[in-house]
């Protein structure tokens, strides 16, 4: 064992850590519940004490994150207790989404509604990055505006991109968009009005899987994101599986015909070029026949037994389904003992920007004690 490990082992934990902890333990205990948990309830769960549990509801309250209900009426003997539930009027969380084709903004509140949509339909390739930034900020502005007349403070944003994505939000390549190591944060950062206000930037399909697997369902599945281009989040348990460079999901660039058509990425035959949106407009048939030749790889690669489709593919689901589930019945190994299961997206054509805000919401839920202390 190193030094540091055993430095590490020893070092004490603070008080302030662990409030932070309980802070979120109650939060994602009331934001978990399908009823609404009184203080007692919440104590007998996380096994607090009731003053502990007390103390930290009290603070979140005050923080605008809960709600205190009125107890429901009398039904047997004793005091009936107050329920708790995440604020509507709280925190907000602002989604934004760069797309090939359409810009998109969306509101949510704590609770998950959405409050406020903006959509804006413009082909975005012909653009710089910095003018295609500065239209999602004029969206953003516009989203803050109606968050603000509604009386919801929005906490933080996170935007959409169809490209790979490093860790500190820089897009180290969206080959659809013809951007490369485009510092997206610091471009939004400098516009009026955004100066202050945390930004993400992640990977549109990552998003979308995430505000999926937020909408309830399965908690492993492979979301397709169809699209002009096409991305693929991948959630195994529960969490985002990102790869060891945060770089996973790209299928689009799945060689489906090794002899196919050209790709702006330099290949030949990648997916895209058969199953993107521009494509199965023109061969539904087509692309549902090469979107179930790289589905199938992926199932037999990773055991994935539910495959959701998002995006552009959402609404042709019925005209896809067919096609796809032929090829995945031919291609997939194990198909005869176990039949994968293909949907749609619960979000539809919103999941992306719907994740990206409810990204946000996960944060805040996550870590209330930032929030809080005001550097969320």
């Amino acid at each position: 064992m190193s030094a540091r490990i055993m430095t590490a082992s020893r070092a004490p934990v603070r008080q302030s850590s662990v409030r932070a902890h309980n802070l979120a333990l109650v939060l994602q205990t009331v934001a978990n519940s399908a009823d609404r948990p009184s203080r007692a309830g919440i104590a007998a769960e996380t096994g607090l004490t009731r003053a502990t549990v007390s103390a930290l509801v009290d603070d979140l309250i005050a923080g605008g994150l809960l709600t205190e209900h009125d107890p429901a009426p009398r039904t047997g003997a004793g005091r009936p207790a107050a329920g708790l539930a995440l604020s509507p009027s709280g925190p907000a969380g602002l989604g934004l989404e760069i797309n090939i084709d359409y810009l998109a903004a969306t509101v949510i509140d704590l609770t998950g509604d959405v409050r406020h949509r903006f959509l804006a339909q413009r082909d975005q390739r012909p653009l710089s990055p910095a003018s295609s930034l500065a239209e999602i900020g004029a969206l953003a502005l516009q989203a803050l505006e109606a968050a603000t007349a509604d009386g919801l403070a929005v906490a933080g944003a996170a935007l959409a991109v169809p490209g790979l994505v490093a860790p500190n939000g820089i897009v180290r390549v969206a080959p659809n968009l013809d951007w490369q190591d485009v510092d997206a944060p610091a471009l939004l950062h400098a516009l009026p009005g955004l100066g202050d206000l945390p930004i993400a930037v992640d990977n549109e399909a990552n998003l979308a899987a995430l505000g999926e697997l937020r909408a309830g369902g399965e908690d492993t599945f492979l979301y397709v994101s169809g699209e002009i281009g096409i991305g693929a989040g991948i959630v195994l348990d529960g969490e985002l599986y990102r790869g060891n460079r945060g770089w996973s999901g790209e299928i689009g660039h799945v060689t489906v015909y090794p002899d196919g058509r050209p790709c702006r990425c330099g290949a030949n035959g990648c997916l895209e070029q058969y199953a993107g949106q521009e494509a199965f407009s023109t061969d539904l048939d087509l692309a549902a026949s090469a979107l179930g030749i790289a589905l199938s790889a992926v199932v037999n690669l990773l055991d994935i037994s539910v495959i959701v489709l998002g995006g552009a593919y959402a609404p042709e689901f019925p005209r896809l389904r067919a096609g796809i589930e032929a090829e995945l019945a031919r291609r997939v190994l194990t198909a005869g003992l176990a039949p994968v299961t293909l949907r749609a997206a619960t979000l539809g054509a919103d999941a992306a920007v719907r994740g990206a805000a409810g990204a946000v919401i996960q944060q805040l839920i996550d870590d209330p004690a930032a929030f809080l202390n005001g550097t969320a």
